[in-house]
């Protein structure tokens, strides 16, 4: 019963969400995306409390790749969508973003039977790479490219420090050995790769690779 319920309280959080974004897309799209990228993460939460079958888990993320994918060609969801004009309108980042959360739902529920793991990627994933591109746009500091992809050292920064809180949250409640190393390490190369990631790929690098090191090193 806990499975079903926990369906009805993703669908009302999800609906939520993309409602309140209407309010930031005041402040321009890419704002209102960005609101929905973060908090859209806090739904793990809502999966660990609820969802103690892989299929329930899965569900919801499975029906948004498919829901996402089409209002990225229809822009059905037009809080969540780019501009047609703007740069990278061919990011496939939403789709991404959905993807990485089925997959780490059926790992993390099912075999590996620890969503806490998954939690470490999806947040670093949310929080971190979304609070980088908002405190990147809002603070003024150097900016360097890699590849075509252009980023800002407040940005990176943010990220870095996200990813770092984060991970020693994690492997303290595990308590793990040499918590602020294995933090650091993480943290330096999530940076690295959610800047080098391109065309909205880092929804996919940034949390499945933190899963993955997080899982390794606990």
């Amino acid at each position: 019963m806990n499975n079903v319920f926990g369906i009805l309280v993703s669908v009302i959080f999800i609906g939520i969400i993309l409602v309140s974004a209407k309010v930031f897309e005041k402040a321009g799209k890419e704002a209102s995306r960005k609101f929905i990228h973060i908090m859209l993460s806090n739904w793990w939460i809502i999966a660990m409390v609820f969802f103690d079958n892989v299929f329930f888990a899965a569900l919801m993320p499975a029906l948004f790749i498919i829901i996402n994918y089409a209002s990225y060609k229809m822009d059905i969801i037009k809080v969540m969508e780019r501009d047609n004009g703007e740069e990278n309108k061919e990011s496939l980042g939403t789709v991404y973003y959905a993807i990485s959360l089925c997959i780490l739902a059926i790992i993390t529920f099912g075999p590996l039977k620890n969503p806490l793991i998954g939690l470490c990627g999806i947040a670093v994933m949310g929080y971190g790479d979304g609070l980088a591109a908002v405190i990147g746009q809002s603070v003024k500091s150097p900016e360097y490219k890699i590849g075509n992809n252009k980023k800002t050292l407040a940005g990176s920064l943010a990220m870095f420090c996200v990813t770092l809180m984060i991970m020693a949250g994690f492997f303290t409640y595990n308590a793990s050995s040499f918590i602020i190393i294995k933090s650091i390490l993480i943290a330096v190369l999530m940076t690295i790769v959610e800047a080098v990631s391109i065309k909205g790929t880092d929804n996919i690098t940034v949390p499945l690779i933190t899963s993955l090191l997080a899982m390794l090193m606990v």
